[in-house]
């Protein structure tokens, strides 16, 4: 897929790739509206000045999309349609050791129970440990700080998925 041909597509075929960066329904249908778009930066630009007016519950549906890092069922099921984008985004958690990846998994429901949502980071190119270390440090945060924090990573991912999407 490259820029111009993007900017073509019928609405409905753009949304379905916008969504597949970014599952917030809201972000993906603007995103879609703004159409035509010079290049992936002005693209990205876009994307992050959507976000910004983005709601909680616009945040949460995004959230929603991701698998929680290091769990292994849930990389290979929830939301297949973004997998091909997301290939990559978690797979510093292929080398982790056994304890690594439990302490993962028990922070992350720790971390689900107290703000009501995934940890969501950035995880492209971190290993697992750099992620249990995010994970442990942000944990105790206010789930308000937390919202901000997940947005702040998600549209580092959305717009890293735009950028793999348009270039691939």
């Amino acid at each position: 897929m490259n820029v111009n041909t993007l900017n073509a597509l019928p609405w409905q075929d753009a949304m379905r790739w916008f969504s597949q960066t970014c599952a917030a329904e809201k972000w993906a249908s603007v995103m879609t509206d703004k159409r035509p778009y010079c290049d992936v930066a002005d693209m990205q630009n876009h994307g992050k000045a959507v976000w910004e007016t983005m709601e909680k519950d616009d945040l949460l549906q995004a959230f929603a999309a991701h698998p929680m890092i290091g769990d292994i069922n849930s990389l290979r099921s929830k939301y297949a349609s973004t997998r091909a984008l997301a290939a990559g985004e978690q797979s510093g958690t292929a080398d982790a050791d056994d304890a690594t990846l439990y302490a993962l998994k028990e922070k992350n429901e720790a971390y689900l129970a107290r703000h009501g949502f995934i940890f969501i980071i950035c995880a492209s190119g971190l290993p697992a440990t750099t992620m249990l270390e995010a994970l442990e440090n942000r944990l105790n945060n206010s789930t308000e700080e937390e919202l901000k924090n997940a947005a702040a990573e998600q549209i580092k991912i959305t717009c890293l998925r735009i950028s793999k999407a348009i270039n691939s």
